[in-house]
């Protein structure tokens, strides 16, 4: 893969938290710095928390820490132009950033619904990512954005669209990659299961109890 995102949806996956809310900065950067390990050609992208970017100051002391204590290559951050004076500020202080427009699961509330239908948030869409790319971002996450309006939006800007949700028209794809493995319930339309590892999970941990109630295991090739 490109890119892997560290995101705070480990949340959800991880901890069974009901929103990403309630991740802390302490989270990300203990998962991050396992994922680094692991991680040796792809760009590497750190999700910033929820309440750690209230305002520019806040934003690069944080973004500073994570950069330094999990070595990863960018941040990234949701939100519109109500951000847009924070990316300036980061990017100005050489923290490479990726934004996210469309759904914002850190202060959405409620059901999930598709962005880019009215006329009112088409355009505040495309001003939004006009204005991230003027600022300077590498790259942004359109998350459930309408196909002809993601579509308008990668034509419109030079710098890569990633989509989840927002069909085929992006210049890539994101996932996460429990829902990739099938590993979750998710009813999201955007999911698709590429295979059942938890049907595999769940038949190797039945497999493992029957054998050691019927003493099949650990066998004398099994033992010291």
């Amino acid at each position: 893969t490109d890119i892997i995102l560290v995101g705070d949806s480990l949340g959800s996956t991880l901890y069974n938290f009901k929103s990403t809310r309630s991740v802390t900065l302490e989270m990300m950067i203990k998962h991050s710095i396992s994922v680094r390990k692991g991680v040796s050609n792809s760009l590497m992208v750190v999700d910033m928390p929820y309440n750690t970017y209230n305002n520019p100051a806040q934003a690069l002391k944080n973004c500073k820490k994570v950069m330094k204590l999990t070595k990863c290559d960018a941040v990234k951050i949701e939100g519109g132009l109500k951000i847009i004076k924070i990316i300036r500020h980061l990017i100005k202080n050489k923290i490479p950033v990726m934004g996210h427009l469309g759904i914002l699961p850190q202060t959405t509330k409620g059901k999930f619904k598709s962005k880019g239908k009215s006329i009112k948030e088409r355009n505040e869409m495309v001003r939004d990512c006009k204005l991230f790319e003027e600022a300077g971002v590498f790259s942004i996450v359109l998350e459930c954005v309408e196909r002809k309006l993601a579509k308008e939006i990668s034509n419109l800007i030079n710098i890569p669209t990633i989509g989840i949700g927002s069909s085929n028209n992006c210049d890539g794809q994101i996932l996460v990659i429990d829902d990739i493995l099938g590993l979750t319930d998710s009813k999201m339309k955007f999911v698709k299961k590429f295979v059942d590892a938890k049907k595999l999970i769940t038949y190797g941990a039945k497999k493992f109890n029957k054998e050691v109630k019927s003493k099949k295991f650990p066998t004398k090739k099994h033992s010291y």
